[in-house]
């Protein structure tokens, strides 16, 4: 058995770890983390939720600490798609680097930069950032990036989604040629091979496949339900199956608002995640879901993108995704480290194109679930899906 020990992380991050109950390392961790060591260059593919964050960032920690800070630019880049994510890594830092002596600094918009240009003039070792902030502060003179020993893409296919390529590109041309880089992504689509090949200098592939020796899976149904009726819906479902935690997919930030509202006026309390909330508010939201005084999220997926909530029972597609990435990513939230889980899709008429696609693309037919709302949308035809039926499927993650 493979232990952090075995991985020669020094001791103040061994005793971090060992603060946290952690001893084993995950299958991302094990693999990365001597390569990283090393100085090698790294091409990782692992979803949300396999130890990612620590895979790299613990060993970083030791890089930094042990070699000389030579004036007070960043000696480390870590880039991410969105604020919770960023805010996630910063923390995961914090935490194993607390006696490290090493100085970061957060950087993402929809916030005054005051501070963080603050945190810049006093010097750090490591800059977490949004790519559009990130890049705002570079063109005022805020921050140089010429000192940048290592670089981290994390979760690159979701930038590449978020339109950030030519962000991503604008970041490389400011960093030294020589450097350690290191490109992190749950896909591999042509875009993120192509940016790999553009960015890695003979890179070590840690390619993590979903653990099937656990025993996990998620039970997906889909209701076919006019779009006027799926609030009745929600509302049913919690009540009958006693749903105490459930995270709920809109496709659109309005639609998140709205639905919180009408949650509110039938007596369940829910707040909403997207890009229009402060980063206060998304702050506070996550939080409160996390420690469990808050039963339902309601997120839209750019804002849900690195959200990592331990003991997920039931994830909710209360709009059909358009994508069946989405789907997929959506409904990975749940049934994690041995435990099961639940995805429901609630499907209008409108929706049944995207749902057929899913299915197509998934190669599986989605069990139909039963309910008492009238509805004026006939079931597409699904092989071995009839209401009421119940299979065990193992999680495609």
């Amino acid at each position: 058995m493979i232990t952090f020990e075995n991985l020669k992380l020094s001791t103040p991050i061994l005793q971090a770890l060992k603060s946290k109950g952690y001893t084993q390392p995950t299958p991302v961790q094990a693999q990365a983390i001597p390569h990283i060591l090393a100085g090698r260059d790294i091409f990782g593919s692992a979803r949300t939720g396999t130890g990612k964050t620590a895979a790299f960032a613990l060993p970083l920690i030791q890089l930094l600490s042990q070699s000389q800070r030579s004036g007070k630019h960043p000696r480390a880049l870590i880039v991410s798609p969105t604020r919770e994510l960023t805010q996630q890594i910063s923390d995961n830092i914090r935490t194993y680097g607390n006696q490290s002596g090493i100085r970061q600094a957060l950087i993402f918009g929809g916030v005054s930069q005051q501070a963080q240009v603050s945190a810049l003039r006093k010097g750090v070792d490591i800059v977490v950032a949004t790519p559009g902030r990130l890049l705002d502060l570079v063109n005022q003179k805020h921050l140089s990036l010429h000192a940048v020993e290592h670089l981290v893409l994390d979760e690159a296919d979701r930038m590449l989604d978020m339109g950030f390529i030519h962000d991503i590109r604008r970041i490389i041309a400011c960093l030294p040629a020589q450097r350690q880089s290191m490109l992190f992504s749950a896909t591999l689509p042509p875009g993120i091979k192509q940016l790999a090949g553009s960015l890695l200098n003979q890179p070590v592939t840690v390619d993590i496949q979903p653990d099937h020796s656990l025993d996990t899976y998620t039970r997906e149904q889909v209701y076919f339900i006019d779009k006027a009726s799926k609030i009745n819906l929600l509302q049913h479902l919690v009540q009958e199956e006693r749903i105490e935690r459930s995270l709920v997919f809109t496709r659109t930030r309005r639609g998140a608002d709205k639905l919180v509202k009408a949650l509110a006026r039938k007596g369940i309390m829910a707040r909403a995640i997207h890009g229009d909330k402060s980063q206060a508010q998304r702050i506070n939201a996550l939080r409160q879901f996390k420690n469990n005084s808050l039963s339902m999220l309601i997120a839209t997926d750019v804002a849900s993108r690195g959200i990592d909530v331990q003991d997920l029972s039931h994830v909710i597609n209360y709009d059909i995704p358009e994508q069946t990435e989405t789907y997929t990513h959506r409904i990975g939230r749940t049934a994690r480290a041995g435990q099961d889980g639940t995805a429901y899709s609630f499907c209008s008429p409108a929706e049944m194109d995207f749902l057929a696609d899913i299915q197509k693309i998934t190669g599986k037919s989605i069990e139909v679930g039963d309910h008492p709302y009238a509805t004026t949308t006939e079931a597409l035809p699904m092989p071995d899906s009839k209401p009421g039926t119940k299979k065990r499927r193992r999680n495609g993650r």
